[in-house]
């Protein structure tokens, strides 16, 4: 299928080469809010002008995925291009390991040496960055973002739009709520409340929910 990457930075790029070693999708162009970017190339591919544009190229393509590791603003594009009629995929990389029983939605994204665990649930708008684990009945909320090198015991949840941070730990049958920060290289071991930040080695609450 022909699709389009909303977001030419960093993750774009990296979004763009998991398609590409996947060979499921031929990526046609990117959107991105830069509007400097557009009529420039990434990695051969064109930026097609801001994602408010969409309209105009929408007959370019059948699919789509976000690129933007904004939590928020990733959700917000993946419900725009379904308005649009564009059909959102995922990018798992050929060298993941992604379970035969894992569930995972739409727009979502597995990096390269990523393990995702027997009977995990993996939702809408995700990220499980390079060699992160999520280990077995993990249930990762929409739009949550699992850094690179993060490890997540069995029955882990993960709230909507949370952020775990790279390197971090986090035990067994914890919740992290929705929109919480993990940051990295801390270790989980008590739950996590909705909107807070914890850190340190064991993560203590450095910012309550406002």
């Amino acid at each position: 299928m022909d699709v389009i990457i909303v977001g030419a930075g960093g993750h774009g790029r990296v979004v763009l080469e998991i398609l590409r070693s996947a060979g499921q999708h031929r990526v046609v162009g990117f959107l991105d809010a830069d509007e400097s970017l557009a009529g420039t190339t990434v990695m051969g591919v064109p930026v097609l002008g801001h994602p408010q544009h969409l309209l105009k190229v929408r007959g370019k393509a059948k699919g789509a995925i976000v690129a933007v590791g904004d939590n928020r603003a990733r959700i917000s594009y993946a419900k725009h291009l379904t308005e649009a009629g564009l059909e959102l995929v995922s990018a798992i990389h050929p060298k993941s390991v992604v379970m035969a029983s894992v569930r995972i939605g739409r727009n979502v994204v597995v990096a390269a040496g990523a393990v995702v665990g027997t009977e995990a649930v993996v939702e809408d708008s995700v990220i499980i960055n390079t060699s992160a684990v999520v280990d077995h009945e993990c249930v990762i909320g929409e739009g949550a973002h699992i850094a690179p090198g993060a490890v997540l015991a069995g029955r882990v949840r993960i709230g909507a739009g949370a952020f775990v941070g790279l390197g971090s730990r986090i035990i067994q049958c914890l919740s992290v709520g929705e929109g919480a920060v993990v940051g990295a290289g801390a270790v989980v071991l008590r739950d996590i409340a909705a909107g807070v930040t914890v850190v340190g080695v064991p993560a203590k609450v450095i910012r309550a929910k406002t």
